[in-house]
């Protein structure tokens, strides 16, 4: 797994914290930049919101995937219960709930229902985009009146970041650019 400085100074701090709550940030990190971290450790599984203290709110801990990805071992929280094999169980249960409640809050955030109408113009260039032989930028502008950067930006803003469209493109030579729905 991959990861950025950042996210990587970020959870190294945290796991030496008392239960791997994350309270430290780099001082160049602040406001969206942070949120950007938290959302990306989020979204690899490697934080989560739910802590050995409940009294403790929305603050965000380094889940089990988080120390594996540092290669340390989770801090081991007391056992509640004398027969180990109870407490096993109890441990596995509630690994399951955190590691699916985590997903489950990730996913929300980042899965989004495509909001594309049937006959709108933006319905029509990704078809034109998934036809065989694909579509250039003057047959776009032509059908739906819009002006090329409008297309460009509709390729980058709604079809990639929203949708999430892989468009490709490929040039003859001498010939015009067509661009393709992967």
């Amino acid at each position: 797994m991959t990861l950025t400085e950042t996210q990587r100074l970020v959870l190294e701090h945290a796991v030496d914290q008392p239960a791997g709550r994350l309270t430290w940030f780099p001082d160049t990190v602040k406001g969206g930049a942070r949120k950007k971290v938290i959302d990306g450790l989020c979204n690899k599984a490697l934080i989560t919101d739910i802590g050995p203290d409940a009294s403790v709110g929305q603050d965000w801990f380094v889940a089990p995937a988080g120390y594996d990805a540092l290669g340390r071992v989770p801090v081991a929280l007391p056992t509640t219960h004398p027969d180990p094999e109870v407490e096993a169980a109890l441990v596995a249960t509630e690994a399951q709930w955190v590691a699916e409640k985590a997903d489950a809050e990730c996913q929300m955030g980042a899965v989004k229902p495509t909001r594309t109408r049937e006959h709108s113009k933006q319905a029509t260039v990704i078809a034109m985009l998934k036809r065989p032989e694909g579509a250039t930028l003057a047959q776009i502008c032509a059908l739906t009146g819009w002006q090329v950067h409008t297309v460009r930006g509709t390729f980058a803003g709604a079809f990639k970041k929203k949708l999430g469209l892989t468009i490709t493109s490929e040039k003859a030579p001498g010939g015009c650019r067509v661009y393709h729905v992967a």
